[in-house]
């Protein structure tokens, strides 16, 4: 960590000890794993400083909201929660509320926040995460308003990070997206692709399993773009069998790839690597090629299916999942089904749908859409009710088998331990809780649409 960093938390420190009683932080984190993994590594910072992190922001010193900028909903949303900080700001005067994440790279976000929620104290892109010793010494110790959005920069290595939990981590590897989809914010917010270097990425693995941690997921919009910004020949599917050879008992998992990326090279490294995941979740998005065109997503059903084709010669029923927007403006009929024919043709393990919801500021919302909602419901109901169909015979294949399976929980329903295989199904059975955060063996005996049952495999 920089000396400067160092300055700034210990010049807070200095300050926050002359309170009355110790500070409190509260850190609201949205939208996806590496806006959660920001989330850590800002609560890593805050402690650090002095902070206790507690999660009721009426009583917090210091309140963060780490947004998400991909759906306008989830904007609305975050919105309306800054909104009910001003009574507590009233009260409380000295409390700081700062604001980060995706929404705050955009333009329109700073506008707002500077005009019309002027409450807010601290405003940081994500680029900007570790300045934020030096905005909240700043506000502290000159009572102005600290903002920090110019420019698209690669995270410092090395912040202590606070995680959720003892025996799950996250570890991006790059940040920032090249693909331009037409419905997506993300390269507007995130900027650019920047890849860690490996060396960084294999320390900070190795440091997790040497502390008990047993799933490693790497986090990038596009990981399969890993390494093509660097100086050195590396690739996404070297990065893995580099991991797949640190010493320790763990499981390595990733999100996302992109399809126009995703070749043997990758199929290859998942089914050689022994400690990764027999699982790609691999977003299709639509079956019509006319749709993946109009959504710049630069590849055709056709291309998609070589990837899952090539999978399933290997291992003939390759874990697969998925994600699909529902309703792309002007989708029709024969697009939608060509939707369903590739769900009936891969028997996804699991998907990830959503009606398309329109973002201002990307190339889709521009689109004039005659699909109406209704029609867009409709045809939801009609995804999920296949996709319920398919997971209900797919998940039958697990019957019989026994499936190793990392205890992340408990069922709320039947109080029963739940947890992931290797090709990300849930997996449900009876047992101590002293296996959550452990490998166990179990051995399936009735299949769900949305998991599989089982018991412990004796020794």
């Amino acid at each position: 960590m920089e000396n400067n960093i160092a300055e700034y938390i210990d010049l807070v420190k200095k300050i926050t000890e002359k309170y009355d009683s110790p500070p409190t932080a509260c850190v609201h984190s949205y939208g996806c794993q590496l806006n959660f993994s920001d989330g850590e590594k800002i609560k890593g910072l805050v402690s650090q400083m002095g902070y206790s992190l507690i999660e009721n922001e009426e009583n917090a010193d210091l309140v963060i909201f780490n947004t998400c900028a991909v759906r306008e909903n989830a904007e609305d949303r975050v919105f309306g929660n800054l909104g009910s900080l001003k009574h507590f700001k009233e009260q409380r005067p000295n409390m700081i509320i700062a604001f980060c994440g995706c929404l705050a790279a955009l333009d329109k976000t700073v506008e707002r926040i500077n005009n019309s929620y002027k409450y807010v104290d601290i405003l940081f892109s994500p680029s900007a995460l570790d300045k934020l010793p030096k905005l909240i010494s700043e506000k502290l110790s000159e009572g102005k308003r600290a903002f920090d959005v110019n420019e698209y920069r690669m995270p410092m290595e090395g912040l202590v990070q606070k995680r959720d939990s003892s025996f799950k981590a996250s570890v991006p590897i790059m940040f920032g997206c090249n693909n331009f989809c037409t419905y997506c914010i993300v390269p507007y917010v995130r900027g650019r692709e920047r890849s860690r270097r490996p060396e960084d990425i294999i320390r900070e693995v190795e440091y997790l399993v040497e502390n008990g941690y047993k799933e490693i997921m790497l986090l990038g919009q596009n990981v399969n773009s890993y390494g093509r910004d660097l100086d050195e020949d590396i690739t996404f599917p070297e990065l893995l069998r580099r991991i797949n050879g640190i010493d320790g008992d763990f499981i390595v998992r990733f999100m996302s790839s992109h399809p126009k990326d995703a070749g043997r090279e990758l199929i290859d490294a998942i089914i050689e690597c022994e400690k990764v995941g027999k699982h790609l979740h691999l977003p299709v998005q639509s079956g019509s090629d006319r749709i993946l065109s109009e959504m710049n997503r630069r590849y055709t059903a056709e291309k998609y299916l070589e990837t899952i084709d090539y999978a399933r010669s290997r291992i003939a029923d390759f874990s697969f999942s998925t994600d699909i927007i529902v309703g792309f403006p002007n989708e029709t009929d024969e697009d939608f089904e060509k939707t369903l024919d590739i769900m009936r043709y891969v028997k996804y393990d699991n998907i990830y749908s959503f009606i398309y919801s329109k973002r201002s500021g990307t190339k889709a919302a521009l689109i004039d859409d005659r699909i109406t909602d209704e029609q867009k419901g409709i045809r939801m109901r009609k995804l999920l009710a296949l996709q319920r169909e398919i997971t209900s015979e797919s998940f039958e294949r697990f019957i019989g088998r026994t499936m190793r399976v990392l205890v992340d929980g408990t069922d709320k329903k039947t109080g029963m331990l739940t947890g992931k295989s290797s090709e990300f199904v849930i997996v449900r059975f009876e047992g101590d809780k002293s296996l959550i955060g452990s490998f166990a063996d179990v051995e399936i005996v009735s299949a769900q649409n949305w998991a599989v049952t089982g018991k412990i495999k004796e020794k």
